[in-house]
């Protein structure tokens, strides 16, 4: 029988998260005065070796919300691959059983170079994400499972070559499964492939068979809207003070019309916005949200965030998503999801890791029930109400 309150639980998933993985080498640089010169031999400390990107910082933070999970990401059987592998199974040798290893490829890695008081520098290896397919999951195993994510596209080449042909085939064979589907973006490079594709045309292709989609603002302003992308990289406060509600709500309008039944985005310090779609466009929710899915239709909320000492926020975005999807398939209503996942991405900031700070279901509930302070949103929430239970704004009018 599962347990909520000690985190363990029964072999079978409830979860599969595929696509982009990677090994990340942190070496320890201990002084400020670091020369990256030709022809120099530099001394640094020991190595961090942790693995990185959706699959591991999503699927991670889920188990660590109690949620069994099954990881689908691709290595090599090259040493890289094999330490993937380990790192993964150390956590709990369920979540490598879905592992992908593609004999003679590249496991992809990367080099994170932090000086102490220096921006970082991130030398990075696709490897064989850049191969990552339609193909590669087995899609036997989803028919068992209540959910399906996959992160970071923009970071895996042959998914989204051909205006995304590998992307929607993925998702089509995935919904047809029966499962809940469910997509995470990260920033597009904009010197890579995926900085020159037409991301509306693949989106606009692909979320007819995605049922949650929330990415980030910034990344949702990079890949929809260029024009404001532009614009807003030089507004004052830094990027997220561009989130007015008139414009967020607005971009909640247009990705719905893209097609999930979920949408939403992660706004940093500003919190979490979700709109979802009218009853009319709820056929086929799958298994995960097929219980009370009424709860879910024609809702517009805004969750703030919560008030933390900011330590780092690598895989902050995937712990919000993570407590989004972790409270849904414990089957909590919607103002309970956004509000956990905030409180999960905030755990997540207050380590410098990307599941260092991550609490168990029940400490970040218990969290949250002592009175964890809110942050104010420092917009008027005209037009909205505020809902004291869970700390959510919701529109007086629900329709979106």
């Amino acid at each position: 029988m599962t347990s909520e309150r000690d985190g363990s639980f029964g072999r079978e998933a409830e979860a599969v998260i595929g696509g982009h993985i990677c090994l990340d080498i942190i070496p320890e640089i201990k002084g400020s005065d670091v020369a990256f010169a030709e022809g120099f031999l530099q001394e640094i400390g020991k190595a961090v070796v942790s693995t990185g990107g959706a699959v591991s910082n999503t699927g991670l933070a889920m188990r660590r919300l109690g949620i069994a999970t099954l990881l689908m990401g691709k290595v090599g059987n090259d040493l890289f691959g094999q330490a993937v592998r380990q790192i993964v199974g150390r956590h709990d040798p369920l979540l490598a059983q879905g592992m992908i290893e593609s004999p003679g490829a590249v496991t992809s890695y990367s080099v994170i170079l932090s000086p102490v008081g220096r921006d970082r520098m991130v030398l990075h290896c696709p490897g064989c994400n850049d191969t990552f397919s339609a193909e590669d999951i087995a899609y036997v195993r989803l028919g068992g499972v209540k959910l399906f994510h996959l992160g970071y596209p923009p970071l895996m080449r042959r998914l989204i070559e051909r205006d995304g042909a590998e992307l929607v085939e993925l998702f089509r064979r995935a919904k047809a499964t029966g499962v809940t589907t469910s997509l995470d973006m990260s920033m597009p490079d904009e010197a890579s492939f995926a900085g020159g594709v037409d991301w509306r045309t693949i989106l606009s292709r692909a979320l007819p068979y995605v049922d949650i989609f929330i990415p980030s603002f910034e990344e949702t302003i990079y890949t929809l809207y260029p024009d404001k992308f532009r614009a807003f990289c030089g507004h004052a406060g830094g990027f997220i003070a561009a989130a007015a509600p008139d414009l967020v709500r607005s971009i909640g309008r247009d990705l719905l019309n893209l097609g999930p039944k979920i949408a939403g985005l992660k706004l940093g310090r500003l919190g979490l916005y979700v709109a979802t779609a009218p009853a009319s466009r709820w056929a086929e929710p799958g298994r995960a949200l097929s219980a009370r899915p009424e709860e879910w239709h024609a809702r517009e909320l805004w969750s703030p965030g919560f008030r933390v000492d900011v330590v780092g926020t690598t895989g902050a975005g995937d712990a919000t998503f993570a407590g989004f999807l972790a409270a849904l398939l414990r089957g909590r209503p919607p103002e309970a999801c956004v509000a956990f996942a905030c409180a999960s991405g905030a755990c997540n900031t207050e380590a410098a890791d990307a599941l260092g700070g991550v609490l168990s279901w029940d400490q970040t509930w218990d969290r949250i029930a002592a009175g964890w302070d809110r942050l104010v949103l420092p917009f008027p929430m005209s037009g909205w109400r505020w809902q004291d239970g869970e700390g959510v704004w919701t529109t007086a009018h629900t329709q979106v």
